[in-house]
């Protein structure tokens, strides 16, 4: 593309940029946002879905998302899969609601689906108001609890001591105190677990330890890719510590990645994906209160990241944001942004990996100067360069993971600062908003538990008339899907 033609298509002099200004943006969202690719793997891989296809679909999802993101809403706002998405991927919908990876995908395309027909008939307009801003920043800030608290258990920072009276089951039986036979696979235990810091004798816990210092210290300084570098210094610092594992193979090249990707493209709609679904009744009804709750959460997340940067820099402009809210088109740069993240998660589902999201990394970007899509040209094409380090996937180890989750969510804890703590009526749904879903390892359980509180709060301000029925039938969902859990 000519200078000229650049300059006529992205609207560079009405945004006050140039072309040099927006290569740089892109650059640095780009060595930003690089680690999410390292991530991807280690955190779903854990599902059993082949690690080498996550980084290949992680990849072409961000790729598609990002480009298209540039060329349609011309922002420089690079999306990827989620780091929240990941963790309730994982640990809520296949390690919490007993769902294969395969119908979890399902679950990810669908999630897509219904944020697609919200966003195109303006139904988000109606949730947006729905929702109180005191729980939509308690979402924000639960979810930088979460992402946390998943960093400090993955860096081994935390240990449980567990009485053996508060024992319920082993190996998914019931313990009532006897001989316990065979190798020990599972325990479940009352609120006798008592959580303490590790005394750093292990080499992981003491490796992210020194990632998550490095971190700290480079972010402070505010030093470009951050992220990059403290991923890539602790991975070489945990060589002679013997954490890294150095060994390469076939198994971990190029070709081979590509033979993993294929045979898990659109494994969503397989017998074990989409078709099994909803084969049994009470499964069906958790996966469409895990849909809802799911689409709902990322879709106040990528609202919730456009505004927050798009307000400090003049991206989205004050007409720009009331047309988002009032206007019935698609005009507003906001309105498409949105359609874009909805779209793009919709093809994740369908190509392997988790939800997608405008990632809080493009504020780097947008730091440098960026402020058309042009910069997003730049990103995805740093984004397909990642394919050929495939074969570096099995190499990062979790111990130089956990401090980056760590540190993202401190960042996203951000949100709290919008919430009246001293107001009990707000503090109350707002700390089991964010606190239950921490505690409780599922970002749906936190977002129901404020809801619940927060009706609760109205009931007793004697303002029950002012809930909006779509918040209470919201909650009502939630509801349902507890008393799924108790009969199941």
């Amino acid at each position: 593309m000519k200078p000229d033609t650049m300059q006529s298509f992205f609207k560079l002099k009405e945004n006050n940029t140039t072309v040099k200004r927006e290569i740089v943006a892109g650059i640095t969202t780009f060595v930003s946002m690089a680690y999410i690719f390292f991530l991807n793997p280690q955190i779903l891989g854990q599902t059993g879905i082949p690690a080498l296809s996550v980084f290949i679909a992680a990849i072409f999802v961000a790729v598609f998302g990002t480009l298209f993101m540039g060329l349609y809403a011309n922002v420089p706002f690079a999306l990827a899969p989620g780091i929240g998405m990941q963790a309730y991927f994982t640990y809520t919908i296949v390690f919490g609601f007993g769902f294969k990876w395969q119908q979890a995908l399902a679950i990810v395309f669908l999630v897509g689906i219904l944020d697609v027909l919200i966003t195109l008939t303006h139904g988000r307009q109606a949730i947006v108001k729905a929702i109180p801003e005191e729980l939509k920043a308690a979402i924000g800030g639960g979810l930088g609890v979460f992402v946390t608290y998943i960093g400090l258990k993955n860096a081994g920072f935390i240990n449980f001591v567990i009485d053996g009276k508060n024992l319920i089951t082993v190996n998914d039986q019931s313990y009532n105190g006897g001989t316990v036979h065979g190798p020990l696979t599972s325990l479940l235990a009352s609120g006798g677990v008592t959580p303490e810091l590790t005394k750093f004798t292990q080499s992981p816990a003491l490796l992210a330890l020194i990632g998550l210092v490095l971190l700290t210290f480079l972010l402070v300084k505010k030093v470009p890719g951050a992220f990059l570098i403290t991923l890539i210094a602790t991975t070489l610092i945990g060589i002679p510590m013997g954490v890294t594992n150095t060994h390469l193979s076939a198994a971990t090249s190029l070709p081979h990645a590509f033979s993993e990707f294929s045979s898990t493209f659109g494994a969503t709609f397989g017998h074990q994906g989409m078709q099994s679904l909803f084969t049994d009744w009470q499964k069906a009804l958790l996966a469409i209160v895990t849909i809802f709750a799911m689409g709902l959460t990322g879709l106040f997340d990528a609202i919730g990241t456009l505004i927050g940067i798009g307000n400090q820099t003049g991206i989205f402009s004050k007409e720009d944001q009331e047309a988002f809210v009032a206007d019935n088109s698609f005009n507003s740069k906001m309105d498409k942004a949105l359609v874009v993240d909805t779209f793009t998660t919709t093809l994740a589902g369908a190509v392997g990996t988790s939800n997608t999201t405008t990632f809080i990394e493009s504020a780097t970007g947008v730091a440098a100067g960026g402020r058309t899509g042009l910069a997003n040209i730049v990103t995805s094409i740093g984004f397909a360069l990642m394919l050929f380090l495939a074969p570096l996937v099995s190499v990062v180890p979790t111990a130089a993971i956990a401090p980056l989750l760590i540190v993202v969510g401190i960042m996203m804890m951000a949100e709290f600062k919008k919430i009246d703590w001293a107001d009990t009526a707000v503090a109350i749904p707002a700390f089991f908003t964010s606190i239950f879903m921490a505690f409780s390892y599922s970002i749906s359980y936190g977002i129901a538990a404020g809801f619940i509180f927060y009706i609760v709060v109205k009931i007793a301000q004697k303002q029950f008339k002012k809930l909006s029925p779509i918040l209470l039938i919201i909650t009502a969902f939630f509801l349902i899907n507890f008393i799924l859990i108790a009969i199941i």
